[in-house]
């Protein structure tokens, strides 16, 4: 294993765009809160080993081997972490692992789920890349490191690879100038009319006892004009967040401006950052603290977010020891560029007999964007939500072969695939949801992206 400091003047996503066009290019990146959430990001590309899965139909590449087999895809997925499994320290949280996504849709490898959601984009419902030689920029000490664990090949020489391609960059790319195309179209998956009857009947639900809450979201799409690395730089401008990343995974891009943890495992400690309570920002300074101090005293906002507290502590109650789970923050505020939000923090310390996967399919998919209880508001979504949610709500993030993992939900994310461009919005619907307001919530909290995408470089 090494970790090397070295000098440059390189911010990280100029160093990414150094590595873009190399196969399976990702940057996990921190664009905002860099004294807590934000501080570091990952880059990487070329993984010595590709793991990917549809259904129950898992493909594992090394090199020009390919391996196709049926299975369960989290099983598979323990056992070739085991292979792969190290003991390490280190002051930087990911040195080398696995990055990649995990679609909402595995969770009917958790639970028996109906599935009747239309699957019209057809992307792998998980896409690892294992990497062995990782960039790192730590922004708040204004640090940059390669670190290399010797898997892919002899360390030394793949630090010393990305060094020199580094070193031999051209000066900093230059930010192009555009016009925004107000006559873009998007287009749902809902009519208005077909999204007010899905929340009637999400109220009938809460009505009769079936469930309490559940998250309802409409879909997006248009055509893309845009490349999709210049579309995630107009986005990082317009809305960084803290659990960013951009994903080349072969068939298509991942573009995400995602301001939620979904779970973290550090030194045998789990932590999940559920948000829940949305308002719009103010058009000015004073509607902006008007909007804030709203938020903060609704009990309707309120009790959203402790029902997914409950959920979540219910979920990390399974893995880890008694007593252990807890709430150390509940109703923070976070204001992002076009929204505001309530988020709390839930913590637990995982039992000695815990590892990675157990911990995925006892919290996976996040109860932020199901809802409670947690299965029955998945079968409500299937129902309702007319195609399949793919990428959107599930994980992107680090695995570290020393057992350690840090994964965001997917919100505030395009999929670019094609020469289109997907994404998603919605919210947590509870009795005392108005639905013209969660209506409009969707766009609220899709208005960063539908803004980037009108972008049109001159």
């Amino acid at each position: 294993m090494i970790i090397k400091e070295i000098c440059t003047q390189l911010n990280s996503i100029e160093l990414y765009s150094v590595f873009k066009e190399q196969p399976y290019s990702f940057i996990l990146d921190s664009g905002r809160d860099h004294e807590s959430l934000g501080k570091y990001s990952f880059i990487g590309f070329d993984p010595f080993l590709l793991y990917q899965c549809k259904n129950d139909t898992i493909e594992v590449k090394i090199g020009s081997e390919e391996k196709v087999y049926t299975g369960d895809p989290f099983d598979s997925l323990k056992e070739l972490l085991s292979k792969y499994q190290m003991e390490y320290t280190s002051h930087l949280p990911f040195i080398g692992g696995v990055v990649g996504f995990f679609s909402y849709d595995l969770c009917h490898h958790i639970e028996q789920l109906p599935r009747s959601a239309v699957d019209d984009i057809e992307i792998p419902d998980c896409h690892l890349g294992f990497y062995d030689g990782i960039i790192i920029v730590d922004h708040t000490e204004k640090k940059t490191y390669i670190a290399a664990l010797g898997i892919k090949s002899d360390e030394n020489e793949v630090v010393k690879a990305i060094e020199d391609t580094i070193m031999q960059a051209s000066v900093p790319f230059e930010k192009k100038k555009y016009y925004t195309d107000e006559d873009m179209e998007f287009h749902s998956n809902f009519t208005k009319e077909e999204y007010m009857i899905a929340l009637d009947t999400i109220h009938e639900y809460i009505r009769t006892g079936d469930i309490y809450q559940v998250n309802l979201t409409q879909r997006f799409d248009c055509d893309l004009s845009i490349d999709p690395f210049d579309l995630y730089c107009e986005l990082r401008e317009m809305n960084p967040a803290p659990f960013a990343s951009f994903i080349d995974f072969g068939e298509g891009h991942i573009v995400s401006s995602s301001p939620e943890r979904f779970i973290k495992i550090n030194e045998g400690k789990i932590e999940a950052r559920p948000i829940k309570g949305t308002i719009p920002r103010g058009k000015s300074p004073e509607e902006d603290e008007q909007n804030r101090l709203q938020l903060i005293n609704s009990e309707k906002d309120k009790s959203e977010l402790l029902m997914i507290v409950d959920l979540e502590r219910n979920d990390l109650g399974k893995i880890s020891k008694a007593g252990t789970v807890k709430v150390p923050e509940l109703f923070k505020l976070e204001q992002y560029q076009t929204v505001f939000h309530l988020v709390a923090t839930v913590t637990g310390e995982l039992k000695d007999d815990i590892d990675i996967v157990d911990c995925l399919k006892a919290t996976f998919p996040g109860g932020s964007i199901t809802g409670t209880p947690k299965i029955r508001s998945m079968e409500v979504i299937d129902e309702l939500e007319p195609t399949q949610r793919n990428i959107y709500t599930g994980s992107i993030g680090y695995i570290g072969f020393n057992g350690e993992l840090d994964l965001n939900i997917v919100i505030r994310t395009i999929l670019c695939k094609e020469n289109k461009a997907y994404f998603q919005a919605g919210g947590g619907i509870v009795w005392d949801s108005q639905n013209q307001l969660e209506y409009e919530e969707t766009f609220h909290k899709a208005k960063a992206l539908m803004d980037a995408l009108k972008r049109r470089y001159v």
